[in-house]
C-alpha cells in the first residue's frame, strides 16, 4: 500500500450489483419414487394394471411416455426402477412383461419440481475445466439451495464463465435434472467408522466381533453378513441400527459421465436428510501434493436436528457424502479454508450459534478442537455473526466474508481479514456492513435477508453471489485491492 494511499486514507468501497438474476424455475423437476400407501396399495395397483390386455398395456405405456420422454433424458429406464422398488416392497416375483413392468414402475413414479419455492444461498469455485476459454476469461460452477414442495431442500448446480470484461454470462441449465443415484460399491474407512461409532457412545464386546470381522476398508453387504453372523443375544438391535444409520449417513453417488453441472441434483436420500440439505459451502481446496479436491460443508435436516456433512468431489460426477465429526461439529455455518496451514487442515464456524471460531485438524473428517476467533461488535451482527463461506487467500491475508444479523432480524454481508499463517490473528474487519438488502430485495420466503455460501476472486475483483430474502439470488462484485486498503488501514 502507497504512503499517499495511508495519508490520504481509504478509497470508497463500491458494490456493484450484475444485472444476473435466479429465480425459482417451475419446470424442472425430478422422479421419485411414489408410494400410494403401503402394501395393499401397491397390490391393488399392480392388480389392476394385470386385468389390462397386452394391447392396452403396451398402448397406455406409449401415451405415458409420449407425454413424459421429452422431461426426462431416460424415462422407460426410471420406471423399470420404480416396478423393481414396488415389487420389492410387496414380494412379488418378476414374471410379466416387458411393457406391463414398466407401465406398472409409471403407477410408482411421480415429479418433483425441485425449485417450486425459492433458489437461494449460493457459493461459487472455479470450474475443474478452464479449457477453450477466451484470455482473461474464468470458467465456475455455482451452487444453489433448492426448495421444493413441502420444504425440503436440495443442492442444485449452474455453470457459468466471467469474461475479461468483468460481466458473467451464464450456461443454459439443461431441460433435464437428475437426482444423483447412490453408488452400489461404496466403501467404508475402518479407523473412522470406529472414531464415530464411540464418538456416538456406540461400544461393547459385540461391536468389538463386528468390527474385527471386517477389513480395513468393507462395503455395506460386508457389514450385514457380519451383523447376520453375530448372535442376536450378544447384538443388541440398538446397537445394530445404530452402525446401519452410521453406514448410510456415509455414501456415493453417482452421475451419468456424460451430464452437465446443472442436471446435477444432491437431493435427500437418508432419514437424517429427509427434510432437507442446506446451505453448501464449496470450496476448491488444493493440497500439499498438488491435488485439487472440491469439498462442500452443508447439513442435513430431518426436521428435529441438523447433522453436519462434508460433500466431497473432484470431477463434479462421482461425489461421497460423509457425516462431519468430533465433539466440535456442531450447528450450521463450518467453512474450510482452500489449503492446509502448518499442515493441517483448517476450518471457520460457529459452533455456539453467536461466535465466530477457528478450528485445526489432522483430517477433514474429525474435529475436536476449536479457538475462539471473534464475538459480535457493531449493532449489525449483536445478534451472531457467522462466515460466508471459505475464506479467500490474498497477498494481504485470508478475506473472510462475514454474516452479522441485527435488529428485526436483519443480515447483512460484512468482511475481515485474517493472517495468513495465524488465521486467528485478525488484521482489519468492516465497521459497516458491505452488502445489505436494498427496498427491492427486502421481500421473499424470510424478508429482510442477504445470505452467501462463498465468493471468489478474478482479476482483481471479487464476485459474491448472494441470496435475498431467501427466494432469489443476484450477483455483486467490488474491486478487491480498495476492500483489502479499507481492511488493513
Amino acid at each position: 500500500m502507497s504512503k499517499a494511499r495511508k495519508r490520504n486514507g481509504p478509497e470508497p468501497l463500491t458494490v456493484r450489483r450484475l444485472p444476473v438474476t435466479f429465480t425459482r424455475d417451475t419446470r424442472r423437476v425430478i422422479t421419485r419414487f411414489f408410494d400410494p400407501g403401503g402394501e395393499v396399495r401397491i397390490r391393488s395397483v399392480v392388480e389392476r394394471v394385470a386385468q389390462l390386455s397386452e394391447a392396452e398395456t403396451t398402448r397406455w405405456l406409449e401415451v405415458v411416455c409420449q407425454r413424459f420422454r421429452t422431461r426426462h433424458s431416460n424415462v422407460t429406464a426410471i420406471f423399470e426402477q420404480h416396478y423393481d422398488n414396488a415389487m420389492s416392497m410387496i414380494g412379488e416375483a418378476d414374471d410379466v412383461t416387458h411393457d406391463r413392468r414398466l407401465l406398472i414402475g409409471s403407477y410408482f413414479t411421480m415429479e418433483y419440481s425441485i425449485e417450486a419455492a425459492a433458489l437461494f444461498n449460493p457459493s461459487i469455485v472455479q470450474h475443474q475445466d478452464q479449457r477453450d476459454l477466451p484470455d482473461g476469461a474464468v470458467r465456475f460452477i455455482l451452487s444453489l439451495r433448492a426448495t421444493g414442495e413441502g420444504h425440503v431442500s436440495s443442492i442444485v448446480f449452474r455453470s457459468g464463465v466471467i469474461g475479461s470484461d468483468h460481466e458473467i454470462r451464464m450456461d443454459p441449465p439443461s431441460r433435464f435434472s437428475h437426482p444423483i443415484g447412490v453408488f452400489p460399491d461404496q466403501e467404508y474407512n475402518k479407523t473412522h467408522f470406529h472414531r464415530k461409532l464411540t464418538e456416538m457412545a456406540v461400544h461393547g464386546t459385540a461391536l468389538d466381533v463386528v468390527l474385527e470381522g471386517l477389513g480395513d476398508r468393507f462395503t455395506m453387504a460386508e457389514l450385514e453378513h457380519v451383523i447376520a453372523a453375530v448372535p442376536a443375544r450378544h447384538l443388541s438391535e440398538e446397537v445394530s441400527e445404530a452402525i446401519r444409520w452410521l453406514a448410510r449417513s456415509n455414501y456415493h453417488l453417482q452421475l451419468p459421465p456424460d451430464a452437465e453441472p446443472s442436471e446435477m441434483v444432491i437431493f435427500p436420500q437418508t432419514r437424517n436428510e429427509s427434510r432437507g440439505i442446506e446451505d453448501l459451502r464449496m470450496v476448491r481446496f488444493v493440497d500439499d501434493d498438488g491435488t485439487v479436491t472440491y469439498y462442500g460443508t452443508c447439513v442435513a435436516f430431518d426436521g428435529h436436528r441438523v447433522l453436519p456433512q462434508l460433500i466431497e468431489t473432484t470431477d463434479f460426477l462421482t461425489v461421497r457424502v460423509h457425516t462431519l465429526n468430533g465433539p466440535r461439529v456442531q450447528a450450521k455455518g463450518m467453512a474450510l479454508f482452500p489449503r492446509r496451514i502448518g499442515g493441517d487442515f483448517v476450518m471457520c464456524s460457529r459452533i455456539d450459534g453467536e461466535n465466530l471460531y477457528i478450528m485445526r485438524s489432522e483430517t477433514a473428517y474429525f474435529w475436536d478442537a476449536a479457538e475462539l476467533l471473534q464475538a459480535p461488535r457493531k449493532p449489525w451482527e449483536f445478534v451472531q455473526i457467522g462466515n460466508c463461506g471459505s475464506p479467500l487467500e490474498t497477498p494481504e491475508g485470508w478475506l473472510l466474508l462475514t454474516h452479522g444479523v441485527g435488529p428485526m432480524r436483519t443480515y447483512a454481508i460484512g468482511a475481515m481479514l485474517l493472517d495468513l499463517d495465524d488465521p486467528l490473528k485478525v488484521i482489519g474487519i468492516l465497521d459497516e456492513p458491505l452488502i445489505m438488502s436494498t427496498e427491492e430485495e427486502r421481500d421473499g420466503y424470510v424478508p429482510n435477508v442477504v445470505y452467501t455460501c462463498g465468493a471468489m476472486i478474478h482479476d482483481g475483483q471479487v464476485y459474491i453471489p448472494f441470496a435475498t430474502s431467501d427466494t432469489a439470488t443476484r450477483f455483486a462484485t467490488i474491486a478487491l485491492d480498495r476492500l483489502l486498503d479499507r481492511l488493513v488501514s
